[in-house]
């Protein structure tokens, strides 16, 4: 099964669109991912309709941000696409009757909900405007000499 990545690449190109003035295309974005522009201004539709990013067309057109990075948190970003599974892992139902499988299943769920519960909560302490000033730390002791 492959991995969604949406959520780290869409953060990775919203931290650009907060370090840069001018509005990036589909294109540039496309290109920056390895993906289809298409694919592009389908994911960032998403996040325009709750107000995180905007778009201009024409000349000069392009995307930006809609909020400030310090008013928007990762939590958000997960929700604004769609609140993709966190987990791969499935539950068994070919046997439903089972009692066993009920058992697995029930104690599953209950590890799955309690996993989750503590992601989405951790999610929404981090605000975008943390993770640009952790590049920005990066960034600082990558280039001392």
């Amino acid at each position: 099964m492959r991995n969604d990545t949406r959520l780290s690449r869409m953060l990775h190109v919203l931290i650009h669109m907060g370090r840069h003035e001018e509005r990036a295309t589909s294109e540039t974005i496309a290109q920056m991912l390895g993906t289809n522009p298409v694919v592009v201004r389908r994911t960032l539709g998403l996040l325009k309709e709750k107000g995180y990013v905007n778009s201009e067309k024409g000349h000069q057109g392009g995307w930006c941000l809609g909020k400030p990075l310090s008013e928007i948190t990762l939590l958000d970003i997960h929700n604004a696409l769609g609140t993709p599974s966190i987990f791969a892992i499935g539950l068994s139902t070919d046997h439903p009757e089972c009692l066993v499988e009920q058992a697995v299943n029930a104690a599953l769920t209950d590890a799955f909900d309690q996993a989750q519960a503590l992601l989405m909560a951790r999610l929404g302490d981090v605000t975008l405007a943390q993770l640009a000033d952790d590049f920005d730390e990066r960034y600082r002791i990558a280039m001392a000499p």
